[in-house]
């Protein structure tokens, strides 16, 4: 069959290395007894790797012409491929009594982060995440209180999972090359989140205000929020920005009554 030529619209970059592709598969270990879901599998290259390992994946692709080519090539009883936009995808579904799904893929760049939401949305019947991402984006992920690259995404994904960067990916593994560097990322879901939060939403809505602007202080971000009498009960100085505080102070903030 031809090459597929990558679509910029869908974010491909097809992944070619051998070794970051058995690097990746290894990192996941995956048994026989894993329902495993692969995001976005392109060509295969991932795919066949984790094939090699067990006996059966799904897979969700928006590509029809890639579904096409794969479903001509592996055979529908190792492989269920799922022709389907992530972002709307249900992935509960797949998972079966008693096992949770392991997520893996390399996922486009464009859409990453609200597939990251949407995914969190579901995570009571995920065990874990393994994903090829923006560099940059991985080091928001994981970064903590205090430095420039600590923000709403750091807090909210924290909040919901234990984060772990694994290594980073030069663009020459992938067809094409992307423009960036890329990092892969384990993402496991909390089955106790690390800190209490009463209201989930208000949470969410806390932390976008607070960094709606990072370079104004509390008391101008969550104005209409939490009062500066307030914060200072709870040991936050109204004067300090958003990317100081650490996701128990957040907690509280969001805890605490309104004005």
């Amino acid at each position: 069959m031809k090459d597929h030529q990558a679509r910029k619209r869908f974010g491909q970059h097809f992944l070619h290395d051998r070794n970051v592709i058995a690097r990746i598969a290894a990192a996941l270990a995956p048994t026989n007894d894993d329902v495993i879901v692969e995001i976005g599998p392109g060509t295969g290259a991932l795919t066949r790797e984790l094939l090699n390992r067990v006996k059966h994946l799904h897979a969700v692709e928006f590509d029809r012409d890639l579904v096409a080519r794969l479903n001509s090539e592996i055979a529908p009883e190792r492989l269920t491929l799922h022709q389907a936009d992530a972002l709307k995808f249900e992935f509960c579904p797949l998972a079966t009594a008693g096992r949770k799904l392991r997520v893996i893929g390399n996922l486009p760049y464009n859409i990453s982060t609200p597939l990251l939401f949407h995914l969190l949305e579901q995570a009571g019947c995920i065990q874990d995440m393994l994903f090829m991402l923006q560099k940059e984006v991985v080091t928001r992920l994981a970064a903590g209180p205090g430095g420039k690259d600590y923000g709403r995404l750091s807090v909210m994904i924290q909040y919901r999972c234990a984060v772990e960067k694994l290594f980073n990916v030069a663009p020459g593994a992938f067809t094409p090359p992307p423009q960036v560097d890329s990092s892969i990322v384990r993402l496991v879901p909390h089955a106790t989140p690390p800190v209490a939060v009463n209201d989930v939403e208000r949470f969410a809505q806390l932390v976008k205000a607070a960094f709606t602007s990072r370079r104004k202080v509390l008391r101008n971000t969550l104005k209409g929020w939490v009062t500066p009498e307030i914060m200072a009960a709870l040991g936050i100085d109204a004067g300090r920005r958003a990317e100081t505080l650490s996701l128990a102070e957040f907690a509280a903030l969001s805890n605490a009554p309104t004005e």
